[in-house]
């Protein structure tokens, strides 16, 4: 799933997000060459990150800083300058009919979507000095920070326009900028929001070939991907991505990518927490240095809601989750091959 989904179609999306951004500042109308960008960008990282693990940490770590200096800039003059939209904070009367609609479920998969790489810093554990200390920090402190950005930025942003002027547009910063700075200066932080998607690209493009590489030296069948250079760089298993990537940006709009994605994520997050059902019940004795919180309540109350959301994508939205389901489907062949094949292995 990381492979094939859980990190390409990110990288793809938030690519054609970048180039979204920039034709929009740029005031251009060229459809085919917003793929041209978007793949471009990628290419651009994809050799930057060829280079070393440290070389690609560092600009990792600049161009990071960098969007977070330019969110809480936006944060701050959408709060200062105001604008004609309303934001409420509290729920008003009528509120509850919408969020029980399938019109919120479906939108929580942009929602979840946006917080897909919470969990991001566990796939380079192994590069991270005192792991056990330093990836808990960073997971809880990413998330809360991520989490009050993203609420302030949103504010922020319907705080400066109407709803109706926001609805369905991919680059509602401009929208609101607009509004701030006029069109001129909707253009500038639309160039801005662009070069902070650049880190958002990077950092899918770091993180996902070393869980690629860590498949590789877990699985006989793809062990491929397991290869380094002399510097630590899993190469092929980079290249493998960028090629995906490309593969994705040319066939898939940044609507299909997001719900396609996140239906194959609540598929294993409903596996991996029947997990733990399915582990208590069967081996009660082992050792658990993490406790779930709240179980077995927060666990099934998990997988229902899991389970309905899911239901709903499959009503709604039931090509992507067509695509969701072929993508399992063959992430289960691959898994099945691969066993066979370390057991041919062993009998020899």
């Amino acid at each position: 799933m990381s492979l094939t989904a859980g990190f390409p179609a990110p990288v793809a999306s938030s690519a054609l997000l970048f180039s979204a951004y920039l034709t929009s500042a740029l005031q251009v109308t060229w459809p085919m060459g917003e793929k041209l960008m978007a793949a471009g960008l990628v290419t651009v990282l994809t050799g930057a990150h060829l280079v070393s693990v440290r070389a690609s940490g560092r600009f990792q770590t600049v161009i990071t800083g960098a969007k977070v200096v330019l969110m809480g800039g936006l944060i701050v003059v959408g709060m200062v300058a105001g604008g004609a939209g309303e934001v409420r904070f509290v729920p008003v009367a009528g509120d509850g009919a919408l969020v029980a609609g399938p019109g919120f479920v479906l939108a929580l998969f942009y929602v979840m979507f946006a917080y897909a790489g919470w969990n991001a810093a566990c796939y380079v554990a192994g590069e991270v000095e005192d792991p056990q200390r330093n990836v808990p920090r960073a997971l809880l402190l990413g998330t809360g920070l991520v989490m009050v950005l993203y609420t302030l930025l949103n504010a922020a942003m319907l705080r400066a326009a109407p709803l109706a002027e926001l609805a369905g547009r991919p680059d509602p910063a401009v929208v609101a900028a607009g509004r701030w700075f006029g069109p001129a200066g909707g253009g500038v932080v639309g160039l801005l929001v662009a070069a902070g998607l650049v880190s958002t690209v990077s950092a899918m493009t770091w993180t996902g070939p070393r869980v690629a590489q860590a498949m590789g030296r877990d699985c006989a069948a793809l062990g491929f991907l397991g290869a380094t250079t002399r510097e630590g760089v899993p190469r092929t298993a980079v290249l493998v991505q960028y090629v995906l990537v490309l593969a994705l940006i040319f066939s898939s709009t940044v609507e299909q990518l997001m719900i396609r994605t996140e239906f194959v994520l609540q598929v294993f997050l409903l596996l991996t927490v029947w997990g733990v059902v399915k582990l208590r019940r069967s081996d009660p004795m082992m050792e658990r240095p993490y406790r779930a919180w709240g179980y077995p309540v927060t666990t099934v109350l998990f997988l229902a809601a899991t389970g309905m959301i899911m239901g709903i994508m499959v009503r709604q939205r039931p090509d992507e989750a067509k695509w969701g389901a072929g993508l399992v489907m063959i992430g289960v062949l691959v898994y099945l091959f691969s066993k066979s094949g370390e057991g041919k292995g062993k009998k020899r």
